[in-house]
């Protein structure tokens, strides 16, 4: 059985090994990235991914929303989950077809809104 992949876009470590501890718990196979600029390069080189968990702020030139945009455009059979505890997605702010949660999020919550964003894979011949 193959895992879902899960690229893991946040900057701070405590938070980020405790989304890799609950992913994996829940059967995902968790590549993690603490900003954008490093995400990008993941998703340049591999092919599985198959979503994307990102906070909103992050160090580095663009926050979550932007990320999110660019990973819509570039990649779009790969899902977009975006995640903050401060800020709320305003009009215009999620590219279609992406997923936002608020923080705190309680783990299943988590889960079940990644198992929601991870676009099914058409087999491929």
């Amino acid at each position: 059985m193959n895992l879902p992949v899960v690229l893991l876009v946040e900057d701070e470590l405590l938070v980020r090994l405790t989304q890799v501890e609950i992913l994996r718990e829940a059967d995902f196979w968790v590549v993690e990235a603490q900003d954008a600029d490093e995400a990008f390069e993941i998703l340049k080189k591999r092919t599985d991914i198959n979503v994307v968990l990102t906070d909103v702020n992050m160090p580095g030139s663009i926050d979550g929303f932007e990320f999110a945009r660019l990973v819509r455009q570039g990649w779009p059979d790969v899902g977009v989950l975006v995640i903050s505890g401060k800020v709320a997605p305003g009009p215009g702010d999620l590219p279609e077809g992406t997923h936002f949660l608020q923080k705190p999020i309680r783990s299943e919550a988590l889960v079940n809104a990644l198992k929601q964003a991870v676009v099914p894979r058409t087999a491929e011949a």
